[in-house]
């Protein structure tokens, strides 16, 4: 593809939600309005981020898969030349998955949305905050300086504080204020991390940085800037122990706002780990790694553990933050993968990145239409005699999560097994320097990790798609259950793309792998021109 039709397919899935967002806000024009101004702007919000998909596919299309750890696509223009902070942008094959992810993940939300009308203040806002939210998550991804990644890493927070306090349910004002408290101190410690390794560098470019491999920063320099940028990085991954904000924003979201949490917004974290720690601060990184697995599998049998927890009958548990606190199972594969310090582990922790955005998002869609239907979440309710059941009443929503469930715990052949099993793999032969001893106690305790995801993932199917007195020969005084609806049309439409991806991936991971592969052992290498 022509580098110039590249450059502006880029900058439009920057810029297009941007414009979108601010057109959100304004009156529809009256031919367009159809059964009213809310259908119109839900509407809206699913044209423009179908059309920001269709950029985003046309931009993988396009790409030059033969040389994925080139940078491609490159704009630069000078912005601040004071500080030299400059407009730069580029995709390689560690970004571009998620690009092509977050514009995937966004449309399927907004056509949820213009179905199912979150409960909530006016659509309008909805779709602007929306919309505003997809840009930012874009930018995070596709610009290449640091303090531009910072302005992009800020810029989500507002939307999703909005999205969780105005439409969301239950203690909707505390999760909101939780999550934006912990976000932003963590975002101040890592804006004096990243200001520390540009100043002393010399540039705020991502490129240079990684190309230089630390070389510009003292050793000291590297520990001081790279602590304070994990930490900030480990608030929005979540890291263990920085995760408590997130059960309680999972718990307390809209089905939209969960499902771009936990399929988009947690990757920003770990992205930033790849993409700045490791070749800007390696020193630092080769450093801290130790501790960072040590955290990685104590946030794999801690979130496991709470997982069993709240699934185990008369826990009064909620579906919808037991699998909030999955996620932070999940995400100690990706940070293990990413303390191997190993091309195997960090693909690993890539691959597992984009397997827990399309499963996570497909369980969160699944609990949403669940909550809908049933008008509650509680496990226990959902188990009880009056409730889901839904191998009787609606299989094909039954079959749905029992695929997100056995996909999650990691059945080989979808998606989720080849992200754990390669950063397990990483953690079996670290890198040069790293203990050896240490790295296998952690990939044991990762694989027992493992056995209890299985171990809740089945009880919650058992428990909601069977029922804790399942659907048989009515006996004595046994209620019957009503009626539940199934699958409708459009849910199918919005979950059909994730359940396809999931299988795919699993089946085939060399086309994900084969873009990762290169870029990454050019950033362990140092540098990524």
């Amino acid at each position: 593809m022509n580098h110039t039709v590249q450059q502006l397919l880029l900058a439009a899935l920057v810029v297009l939600p941007l414009l979108g967002s601010a057109a959100a806000l304004l009156p529809a024009p009256p031919g367009l309005r159809g059964r009213g101004p809310d259908q119109a702007v839900l509407r809206h919000g699913v044209t423009v981020t179908g059309v920001v998909l269709a950029a985003a596919i046309a931009l993988a299309a396009g790409f030059d898969h033969d040389h994925p750890a080139r940078m491609q696509a490159q704009t630069d223009i000078g912005w601040i030349p004071a500080l030299d902070i400059r407009i730069h942008l580029g995709v390689d094959g560690v970004s571009l998955p998620l690009l092509v992810l977050t514009a995937l993940l966004t449309f399927l939300s907004a056509l949820y949305a213009y179905f199912n009308r979150p409960a909530g203040p006016s659509p309008r806002a909805f779709v602007a905050l929306l919309l505003l939210l997809e840009s930012g998550t874009l930018a995070s991804f596709a610009v290449l300086d640091l303090m531009l990644f910072f302005l992009a890493f800020e810029m989500v927070l507002i939307p999703m504080y909005f999205l969780i306090n105005r439409w969301g349910s239950g203690e909707r004002e505390r999760a909101a204020w939780r999550f934006i408290l912990y976000t932003l101190l963590g975002s101040v410690v890592m804006l004096l991390g990243l200001l520390l390794v540009g100043l002393k560098g010399g540039t705020f470019d991502m490129v240079a940085l990684a190309t230089d491999k630390g070389s510009g920063l003292s050793h000291t320099t590297q520990l001081t800037a790279a602590l304070a940028i994990i930490v900030g990085l480990a608030v929005k991954a979540p890291i263990w122990p920085l995760h408590s904000w997130l059960p309680d924003a999972h718990t307390a979201a809209p089905t939209v706002g969960s499902v771009l949490l936990a399929g988009v917004l947690l990757k920003m974290g770990t992205y930033g780990l790849v993409r700045i720690v490791l070749p800007m601060t390696p020193g630092a990184a080769h450093t801290y790694a130790p501790y960072l697995a040590a955290f990685a599998v104590v946030g794999i049998i801690y979130g496991s553990l709470a997982c069993l927890a709240l699934a185990r009958t008369g826990a009064k548990g909620d579906l919808k933050r037991l699998i909030a606190y999955s996620s932070v199972g999940h995400m100690g594969f990706v940070l293990l993968g990413i303390a191997t310090l190993t091309p195997t582990g960090v693909n690993g922790a890539l691959f597992a990145n984009i397997a827990h955005g399309l499963i996570t998002g497909l369980l969160f869609f699944l609990v949403g239409a669940l909550k809908d239907r049933s008008g509650t979440t509680d496990l226990d309710q959902l188990a009880g005699t009056s409730g889901a059941a839904l191998y009787g009443r609606a299989p094909r929503l039954g079959g749905l999560l029992a695929f997100g469930a056995v996909a999650s715990l990691g059945l080989p052949g979808l998606a989720g097994f080849w992200g754990e099993m390669l950063a397990m793999f990483g953690a079996f032969d670290p890198a040069d320097g790293l203990s050896r001893p240490a790295y296998l106690t952690y990939m044991a305790l990762a694989g027992f990790g493992t056995l209890l995801t299985a171990a809740y993932m089945l009880v919650v199917v058992r428990r909601v798609c069977m029922g804790d007195h399942p659907i048989g020969p009515r006996v004595g005084t046994e209620p019957e259950r009503p009626a539940l609806a199934d699958v409708h049309g459009h849910e199918f439409a919005a979950w059909s793309p994730l359940v396809v991806l999931t299988v795919l991936a699993g089946l085939w991971p060399a086309a994900l792998l084969g873009l990762t592969d290169p870029a990454v052992q050019q950033l362990l290498a140092g540098g990524n021109r």
